[in-house]
């Protein structure tokens, strides 16, 4: 099974991609902004696969271009079934395709299957203060800031807020016209 989008799909994580996602999260600065801090061994990574093998309040999906390279991955995490709600994360590990609306897209079709296909109500995510590519990139999706968390994420000798943002179910089908 793979979501698609128009730029991408998202198909399920594979023992295979280990590899390529343990060179992502050494790169500091792919890591600058994912709550990975430190850098990942391939045994550590084989051992977080294999959680995510039976972790039914986790979902992560690769997602590749439409010629089959994969460029990151994203997720639904901390699914909470009875208040319909889960965190949404996302990484593009190759910085080739850093602001080219990969990243965007793949979050589209993400959502787009959250609340059509698994019926949740509530797509929430973090976000640091200096990310502002991401932050854009979450508002054109129809994201929200809800809240700040001051001086919540450390990084690079100084501390910087964190953004709560979220979307609504009504409010992502109101999108779709």
């Amino acid at each position: 099974m793979s979501i698609h989008g128009k730029l991408v799909h998202l198909r399920a994580i594979e023992r295979g991609d280990i590899p390529t996602f343990v060179r992502w999260f050494n790169d500091p600065e792919v890591r600058a902004y994912l709550e990975v801090y430190l850098p990942m061994s391939q045994a550590a990574e084989e051992q977080w696969f294999e959680q995510q093998l039976t972790n039914q309040s986790s979902h992560i999906l690769g997602i590749e271009t439409a010629d089959g390279k994969l460029i990151g991955n994203t997720g639904l995490h901390a699914i909470n079934w009875k208040d319909r709600k889960a965190e949404l994360g996302i990484v593009i590990g190759e910085k080739d395709y850093w602001g080219k609306g990969y990243g965007g897209d793949a979050i589209e079709a993400l959502l787009t299957f959250a609340f059509q296909q698994m019926n949740l109500h509530r797509i929430y995510l973090h976000v640091y203060a200096y990310n502002v590519r991401a932050q854009r990139c979450y508002t054109r999706c129809g994201f929200r800031e809800e809240g700040r968390l001051r001086e919540a994420h450390f990084h690079d000798g100084v501390y910087h807020d964190e953004f709560v943002m979220a979307l609504l179910r009504e409010d992502f089908l109101k999108r779709l016209g």
